[in-house]
């Protein structure tokens, strides 16, 4: 129901007890406080003391890291404590950190996505995934994508908003500064199915393959293309704002691989970003794949692990599934479409 707080909205979803429901609950609680702590500290911008600085150290994949990624893990290892979480693996530690081990959940986490966009005041997010505990942390967080109980994010911009899966459907909710609680502002999302958008970075357009940049050119082409129809160009160069976007009005996330070096395997992280963003597309009927295959069911075998990530409007990323596997049985092709686009020669 619109404007449902957090709060009841997960009350609703423990039934009978359930230890796993309820610690999934109390640990989306506790996100949620943390979120609008941290949103504080962000609009602080330049003025906060945590904000801009760019750290001596980088994080557990390589990456700079600034005093607020930081601040933000500290935070939700916190809220993680305090939720009684077994394992605890973020994007700024090297190993999963152990809580208590005979908790039924643990959490993946990127604490503060889209932090190269902290100084430009784009909106950056928080994604996390909740996966049911095993044996010990290894066994727990490679786990493929359709284990995962809840998945979500939050995005820090004109609007703190939440977007949230317990595995029946997303929500988004959005925090009323006046209430100081987050309020459901949308009953059900669903992604349309079809996509006349797309987000992608066009500046790396030479390093992808033939196939992607096939994809691409027809939509280009335009009305007078194979695809028949205009598309728009959108990219904010933030997951979790691209993610929020499609839900609320459609289109269609690209971030393949291409031939850079540390490209091959794609950039964004399987477990703490790809996986909860894919458990969230599909539970508002869309789709995501890494090009061929089901994000969700891919075996992850390391952490950190990267891989290219396609979501958004079903139809739509199964198209560009059938440019990866069959590329020229896609459409009854004019000369003009099969050798050439707005990029090519």
């Amino acid at each position: 129901m619109k404007g449902m707080p957090l709060k009841e909205f997960l009350t609703a979803h423990i039934a009978d007890e359930d230890a796993t429901r309820s610690a999934v609950a109390a640990l989306v609680e506790r996100f949620a406080e943390v979120a609008a702590e941290l949103r504080l500290a962000i609009n602080e911008g330049a003025l906060g003391a945590a904000f801009g600085a760019t750290l001596a150290s980088n994080n557990a994949d390589g990456d700079d890291q600034k005093a607020l990624d930081v601040h933000a893990d500290h935070l939700f290892i916190n809220a993680a404590r305090q939720a009684n979480a077994a394992y605890y693996a973020s994007e700024e530690q090297a190993n999963p950190i152990i809580i208590r081990e005979n908790s039924p959940i643990s959490v993946a986490i990127d604490p503060l996505d889209g932090s190269s966009n902290i100084d430009t005041n784009i909106s950056i997010g928080t994604i996390f995934s909740v996966l049911p505990s095993k044996a010990n942390a290894d066994e727990t967080f490679l786990q493929p994508g359709t284990a995962q109980l809840a998945a979500g994010f939050f995005v820090y911009g004109p609007q703190l908003t939440l977007a949230l899966t317990l595995g029946q459907g997303t929500s988004l909710f959005v925090y009323s500064e006046r209430r100081g609680l987050f309020l459901k502002a949308y009953d059900a999302v669903t992604i349309d199915n079809d996509a006349k958008e797309f987000a992608v970075n066009m500046s790396n357009y030479r390093h992808w393959d033939d196939t992607m940049r096939l994809y691409i050119d027809d939509c280009l082409s335009g009305m007078t293309g194979p695809r028949e129809k205009d598309f728009n160009m959108r990219w904010i160069a933030s997951l979790v704002a691209e993610a929020y976007r499609i839900m609320i009005r459609g289109g269609i996330f690209i971030y393949p691989r291409d031939n850079r070096k540390g490209y091959g395997l794609g950039r964004l992280r399987l477990v703490y970003e790809a996986n909860p963003i894919a458990m969230l597309i599909e539970q508002a009927g869309g789709r995501a794949i890494n090009g061929e295959q089901r994000i969700l069911e891919i075996q992850p075998t390391a952490l950190h692990q990267r891989t290219p990530l396609i979501f958004g409007a079903r139809r739509e990323v199964t198209k560009i599934a059938r440019y990866h596997s069959d590329p020229s049985g896609i459409a009854i092709r004019h000369p003009l479409f099969g050798n050439r686009g707005l990029f090519r020669t």
